[in-house]
């Protein structure tokens, strides 16, 4: 059963402004794992625009309650790509008390926007 859903969109120009203005955001928004392709190369601008919307995606379906930690939302890609959202402390807290066990994600780039989706499932 969907319990809710998210969606955000990142322009990706203002995004990598932010990264240049703000020296301490990659940190405090990304964990090291989400900062480096398999490969141990640094994850694109574009790429970590599609990270930063798919974790604001998430926020919204929880109702973006005050508390949320950024490093306990952390998207990791499986081996064909497919985005997916791991879960721990304060957000699998607030995801708990709202029912939800599973979450699909989908994160879309095209010229310079970054989009995610994200739908929130529960067995209520």
């Amino acid at each position: 059963m969907i319990i809710s859903v998210g969606t955000d969109v990142v322009s990706i120009p203002r995004f990598e402004g932010v990264l240049q203005r703000t020296e301490k955001f990659k940190d405090r928004v990304f964990t090291a794992q989400e900062l480096l392709l398999s490969s141990g190369n640094p994850r694109s601008t574009t790429s970590l625009a599609g990270i930063f919307a798919a974790k604001e995606a998430i926020a919204k379906a929880l109702g973006a309650p005050p508390g949320l930690n950024w490093h306990h939302c952390e998207i990791s890609h499986a081996a064909s790509g497919k985005p997916e959202v791991n879960i721990k402390d304060s957000i699998l807290e607030v995801a708990n008390s709202l029912g939800i066990s599973k979450w699909h994600l989908s994160i879309s780039h095209d010229a310079e926007l970054a989009i995610a989706f994200v739908v929130a499932e529960g067995n209520q």
